[in-house]
């Protein structure tokens, strides 16, 4: 419609410039002219107005290039897909559709660009901590706009997680090492603040240094004071040994030794063992010190009155395991020497200090002879006490009235029975025994003296004297058995004496022999030794003797 007005305006006015030539009388020539310069002038509008409406499309057609441009770098830098037509419709309608493609990738682009620059910055931060700088430092980590992608992304942070694991096991280690120094700081009593801050000053505080050389210097620390732990352990515990030595010579009393009971504890532990607070404290050492140098210059004083009491020691020693050791002589000797030395020398102490280690060794070698013998030993004083209850046996059975009913006899049956049956044991008691001393001299190339007589030789002298016994108490016993034999015949060949006839009632109330028969007949029952024989000749000879037949009814009982 404007269009069409325009062309009438147009016409309507070459019709009025018309009538206008006409009333002034213009020429053709001038006429042509003037419509030439309107025509020209017409072109030249025309031309400015495609030439504008060409930059104008020249314009969108570069902006449109530039918007798709820059969404293939962020589609690149971001590592998306992303589809839009841009091949239908005019350059506004392309622009308009890429427009809102290119603002979200901005917007992804703007979130991506800080989620990666916060990440880097927290690696530089943790790179710079492990680095040991004081303030942040580059971690070689740059914001890189053209690589924002997804697995840059991961990368990055899996790289932070790295740091992150390590900057955690670093903290670790540091706190470990400061929970070590805190322990040894109370163990060794040191200023435990005093000595981190040599290290760094910032293992005082919150945010702790975890640099390497942090690390090494507090591995170097730890490892230092360990050293010094142990130094002063295997110190004390040598300072608590001469100490107990030293009391044991001194015989200190109980409540002196009290004041040391926390180093009598140390003796027994190990360098690694947790200990209580101040016990290897400097002081505790100086004390320790102290208390040594005091028992040693009282051991001084009574060097004499120890040698003597070593000697005894080593004297007791010997005669509790039967050892040869001749103590008057000895100790006469021991004395002069004490004499001489004291009034020779003014070095009598470190003199008499020999004489006493000495002796020590001595009461060593004593110990390990008795430790040796105490087998040995055990083994004879049970053979004693073997021949002690053969002997107490022998008389027991020579006793007439064992068998009466007194009190305590049953305890006599029954030592009797155990003494039988321990001195059945003896030649085996012996033949170990024997063994036992010979090995123990072949061992040694010594002989083995019990009370200044060789045993081996005591016991083969037993061996004889146990077989003329058994022999003779065998002939005895023949002896006896042909005795009963020859009396047997006799009465068999002229008859027994006859027996005064006693009223019924008086030999039923005779229980004498009713009752000892029994007790004959058991005890006679035991091997190797006379019972019912001795019992039985016993009662030959008694005025009112039992009647064969009437022994035999009781045993028919």
């Amino acid at each position: 419609m404007s269009l069409s007005s325009s062309t009438t305006t147009c016409t309507s006015l070459l019709q009025e410039l018309q009538i206008i030539w006409d009333e002034i009388g213009e020429g053709y020539s001038e006429r042509d002219k003037m419509l030439l310069e309107l025509e020209q002038e017409c072109l030249d509008i025309y031309n400015k107005k495609v030439d504008k409406t060409r930059k104008h499309r020249a314009e969108l057609q570069r902006s449109l290039a530039q918007s798709e441009a820059e969404i293939a770098t962020l589609v690149s830098a971001l590592g998306e897909q992303v589809s839009f037509s841009t091949k239908e419709g005019s350059l506004k309608e392309q622009i308009s559709a890429v427009k809102p493609v290119l603002e979200e990738l901005m917007v992804k682009k703007d979130m991506r660009w800080k989620e990666v620059s916060e990440i880097v910055t927290q690696i530089a931060e943790i790179s710079s901590n492990i680095a040991g700088n004081d303030s942040p430092v580059s971690s070689g980590f740059e914001v890189d706009g053209s690589d924002l992608t997804k697995r840059k992304l991961d990368e990055l942070r899996a790289r932070l997680q790295d740091l992150r694991s390590e900057k955690a096991v670093r903290l670790q280690k540091v706190n470990s090492y400061i929970s070590a120094v805190h322990e040894l700081s109370e163990i060794l009593s040191f200023d435990f603040s005093k000595a981190l801050s040599n290290v760094h000053k910032s293992l005082t505080g919150a945010s702790k240094s975890i640099s390497n050389d942090t690390l090494a210097r507090l591995t170097e620390l730890v490892e230092s004071l360990r050293k010094e732990k142990r130094q002063r352990l295997l110190k004390l515990q040598g300072l608590g040994r001469n100490m107990q030595e030293l009391w044991s010579l001194m015989e200190t009393p109980m409540d002196e030794r009290r004041r040391f009971d926390n180093l009598s504890i140390l003796l027994s532990v190990q360098a690694d063992d947790a200990l209580g607070k101040g016990c290897l404290g400097l002081d505790i050492v100086r004390e320790a010190e102290d208390e040594v140098n005091r028992l040693n210059a009282l051991k001084s004083s009574k060097m004499k009155e120890l040698v003597l009491k070593r000697h005894c020691e080593l004297e007791e020693i010997c005669r509790e395991v039967h050892m040869d050791f001749n103590s008057d002589a000895g100790r006469q000797s021991l004395i002069d020497v004490i004499d001489s030395v004291t009034k020779v020398s003014f070095a009598g102490d470190a003199d008499l200090s020999g004489i006493l280690e000495s002796l020590d060794e001595q009461i060593e070698k004593a110990k390990e002879e008795a430790l040796s013998r105490k087998e040995i030993l055990d083994k004879v004083e049970k053979l004693k006490h073997a021949k002690e209850e053969e002997k107490w046996l022998d008389d027991y059975e020579k006793d007439e009235n064992r068998f009466s009913a007194v009190r305590g006899a049953h305890k006599n049956l029954k030592r009797a029975e155990k003494a039988r049956s321990l001195i059945s044991k003896i030649p085996a008691m012996i033949d170990g025994l024997t063994t036992k001393v010979k090995a123990w001299e072949k061992e040694r190339g010594v002989p083995f003296l019990c009370d200044k007589h060789p045993l081996l030789q005591t016991l083969e002298e037993e061996i004889v004297l146990r077989a003329q016994r058994e022999e003779e108490k065998r002939q005895f016993r023949e002896q006896k058995r042909l005795q009963g034999q020859l009396a047997t015949e006799k009465e068999a060949k002229y008859g027994s004496k006859s027996a005064k006839k006693k009223p019924l009632g008086q030999s039923l109330l005779n229980t004498d022999n009713v009752t000892k028969t029994p007790l004959g007949r058991r005890v006679g029952t035991t091997p190797g030794r006379s019972g019912v024989k001795d019992y039985r000749e016993s009662g030959r000879g008694n005025a009112t003797a039992i009647p064969l037949n009437y022994v035999a009814l009781q045993k028919e009982d």
